[in-house]
């Protein structure tokens, strides 16, 4: 393994250490247990890392820069996961509530920073201040593989075993209870990214509206979220992974399959850019 490459993974390695613990299996001997989160985050963060192909001259230019986005994705979740560890994520502490939100919170800092605003660079949605109810319920689908399992979803594949550090009692109702705390950021749109507002209007109030309400204020009942106050380049993202498989597939996402459906309405990706830019100037 490269020098490079190597580094990373014993980072990792190291970090297994914190909150592994010593249980008597017979006859005096004892045996380390660690937490099944983190051993899969592990996991995931050495198959990310692990690609020496990245710094290869030779490799198409085309496919570089998902590459490098793999080892990027990896180093994050090396360092949140290190984050779990150092904030108690992996220890014996019970507590819920949205103090223990806080501290949890420290894992999701590397990639959706300290304010929740998320990040252009990374493709990383703000997430401060959406309803508790829609974070437990995406928290809980990334859990549990309904969502982010698709083989071309890289942001599903980076924010599965991050979900999978919440694995105690009342983690994830914690963590989304401070993150729904928290202030709305301002968000980053991507420049250059077009879109025809009064067209998506026409769009948005026959297809859209139904559900996420004139104001895009979403409406719990249907599992709908809020639109407002999203980046431009993050609703586009998502709408077309509902219009083409990456979302809203699983047989057990009921709500994702209904976005499915009214995203498959939208005729193509000019239509789906020209919502988002609607989206956009409706009121926070």
């Amino acid at each position: 393994m490269a020098r490079g490459h190597a580094r990373p993974v014993r980072r990792a390695r190291r970090m297994l250490g914190q909150g592994a613990r010593e249980v008597t299996a017979g006859a005096g001997a004892t045996v380390t247990r660690r937490p099944a989160a983190t051993l899969r985050g592990y996991s995931m963060a050495r198959n990310l890392w692990y690609k020496p192909q990245v710094a290869d001259p030779d490799r198409d230019p085309v496919e570089v820069p998902t590459a490098l986005l793999r080892v990027t994705y990896g180093g994050l979740i090396v360092l949140a996961l290190c984050a779990a560890a150092l904030s108690g994520g992996c220890g014996a502490d019970n507590r819920a509530g949205v103090a223990r939100g806080k501290e949890l919170f420290e894992t999701c800092v590397p990639c959706h920073g300290k304010n929740g605003g998320g990040s252009l660079a990374l493709r990383v949605p703000a997430i401060a201040g959406l309803p508790d109810w829609y974070l437990e319920a995406s928290l809980e689908k990334y859990m549990k593989d309904i969502r982010g399992a698709h083989p071309d979803d890289l942001d599903g594949h980076r924010m599965r075993p991050m979900a999978r550090t919440l694995y105690r009692p009342g983690d994830v109702q914690s963590v989304a209870g401070y993150v729904s705390s928290m202030p709305k950021p301002g968000v980053e749109d991507e420049p250059g990214a077009g879109g025809d507002p009064v067209a998506g209007r026409a769009h948005y109030e026959g297809v859209c509206v139904a559900c996420h309400g004139p104001a895009g204020e979403g409406n719990k009942d249907m599992g709908s979220p809020p639109l407002t106050g999203q980046a431009d380049w993050y609703l586009v993202a998502q709408i077309l992974k509902f219009k083409h498989g990456m979302r809203g597939a699983h047989p057990e996402d009921i709500t994702g399959a209904q976005m499915a459906a009214m995203a498959a309405v939208l005729p193509d990706t000019a239509a789906v850019r020209d919502v988002a830019a609607y989206i956009r100037t409706l009121p926070r």
